[in-house]
C-alpha cells in the first residue's frame, strides 16, 4: 500500500498596529529569518488554540482570533519534500507578559511596515509571510466558525 501523504499543519498570526505588523525574527539553518508569529499545531488543539499558543511563546504576547484570513499550501524550500498546509489567524493582540522568555530560536519581535516587508522578502522565512499579508490588506476575514473542531480531537492532550 503506497504512503499517505501528509501535510504540515501550522498556524499563523497577522497582527497589525498603526500600519506595522508584528514579526518575529528567528535563528534558520539559512540564517536570520522573518516570519509571521507560527508553527506547528499541536496534538489535540484547534487551529485557534494552536494560534494562540505559538503567538504567546513567539512574543510573549496573548492574542485573541476574532478571523481566518485563510488557509494557504506552500512547500518547504529547505526542505522541498514537505508541504505546510497553513491556518493564518487576525485578531487583537493583548498584554506582553513580563519576564516571559521567548521560544528557542526567536531572537526577537519587531513591528515593520507592509512597505518594509516587501522589501525583505529575501529575508522571509516563507512565502506565506506576505501572501497572509497582502490578504490581511486586501480585506480577507471568515468566521472563525468556517473551522470546527470535534470535541474528541481536544482529548488528544
Amino acid at each position: 500500500m503506497p504512503t499517505r501523504w501528509k501535510p504540515n499543519v501550522t498556524v499563523a498570526a497577522v497582527i497589525e498596529q498603526d500600519g506595522r505588523f508584528l514579526l518575529v525574527e528567528e535563528q534558520t539553518d539559512d540564517g536570520l529569518k522573518l516570519n509571521n508569529p507560527a508553527g506547528h499545531l499541536d496534538p489535540g488543539e484547534s487551529p485557534e488554540d494552536g494560534c494562540i499558543r505559538e503567538t504567546l511563546e513567539e512574543t510573549a504576547h496573548a492574542f485573541t482570533p476574532t478571523a481566518l484570513l485563510g488557509v494557504y499550501m506552500a512547500r518547504s524550500a529547505e526542505q522541498p519534500d514537505v508541504t505546510y498546509m497553513r491556518f493564518a489567524f487576525t485578531g487583537e493582540l493583548g498584554a506582553r507578559e513580563a519576564g516571559r522568555a521567548l521560544d528557542e530560536g526567536i531572537v526577537r519581535t519587531l513591528w515593520m511596515t507592509v512597505d518594509e516587508i516587501r522589501a525583505s522578502v529575501a529575508r522571509h522565512r516563507s512565502p506565506l509571510l506576505l501572501r497572509c499579508i497582502e490578504d490581511y490588506l486586501a480585506g480577507k476575514r471568515n468566521p472563525l466558525t468556517l473551522i470546527h473542531t470535534e470535541d474528541g480531537v481536544r482529548q488528544l492532550r
